[in-house]
């Protein structure tokens, strides 16, 4: 756990609201912030890509809404960068509790539930954990199998 503090430390951002995407070895990860957790299990049906609130159908999660577009400017503070500082996306809110992350285009890579500390993609797969960062905001751990989806 400290480890995984540090590193998330080390990813504040250039603003308070920008989040850091970094890559995560699964088998480093606490229990509690795994997929073996149960609140974050990708069978569980609260996190399924079929449940309302996380559906791509779901216009609440779907980039034409303007809240979730990449020419809202709310989402200009919202932004994904890498540890080089490469922006590859922005993350969105939706009105039910999900987090949708979307890559550059306004294409939705993955999805946060709300009861979830896990991401996951728009396919059901588990993709990584979603941590506080300082601000407010949020840091992004990836595995090396989702991270390409942005």
């Amino acid at each position: 756990m400290k480890r995984l503090a540090l590193i998330l430390a080390a990813c504040v951002g250039p603003a308070m609201a920008d989040a850091p995407l970094f890559l995560i070895e699964q088998s480093s990860l606490p229990f509690d912030l795994g997929p073996g957790a149960p609140q974050n299990s990708p069978a569980r049906q609260a996190n399924s890509p079929n449940a309302a609130a996380n559906s791509s159908a779901n216009a609440a999660n779907s980039s034409a809404s303007f809240a979730n577009s990449p020419g809202n400017p709310a989402n200009e503070r919202r932004v994904i960068f890498t540890g080089d500082g490469s922006v590859v996306g922005y993350y969105a809110p939706n009105g039910s509790g999900t987090l949708n992350l979307f890559d550059l285009n306004g294409k939705r890579v993955a999805y946060k539930p709300r009861s979830s500390k896990s991401l996951f993609s728009n396919d059901g797969r588990w993709c990584g954990t979603v941590a506080d960062s300082q601000g407010g905001s949020f840091a992004f751990g990836f595995i090396r199998a989702c991270a390409h989806l942005f």
